[in-house]
């Protein structure tokens, strides 16, 4: 199954880096694409347990749904994730 989450905290091409390459290595999760301008993450999903998977990965990174809390501590993880996506992607 397809769907698309909107994202929190989801500001440039290192966030969507780490994104990407964080939520393909969840078991069930493939062809991962990320819209920036949208704070938005496409996906396929195997079974309901990967997408609770896919999502609880989401806002380990910092980057929880658009309907979940946005801690502080979420914030702080996101510039991380951002931080090591844009030394990870030379293209950005």
């Amino acid at each position: 199954m397809k769907t698309t989450l909107e994202i929190q905290n989801l500001k440039c091409g290192g966030c969507a880096n780490t994104v990407t390459t964080k939520l393909a290595s969840v078991a069930g999760i493939e062809n991962v694409s990320v819209a920036v301008e949208a704070n938005e993450v496409t996906f396929n999903y195997k079974t309901e347990e990967n997408l609770l998977a896919a999502k609880q990965k989401l806002k380990s990174l910092g980057y929880p749904a658009a309907d979940s809390t946005n801690s502080v501590v979420s914030k702080a993880k996101s510039l991380i994730s951002c931080a090591t996506g844009k030394m990870t992607n030379h293209d950005s």
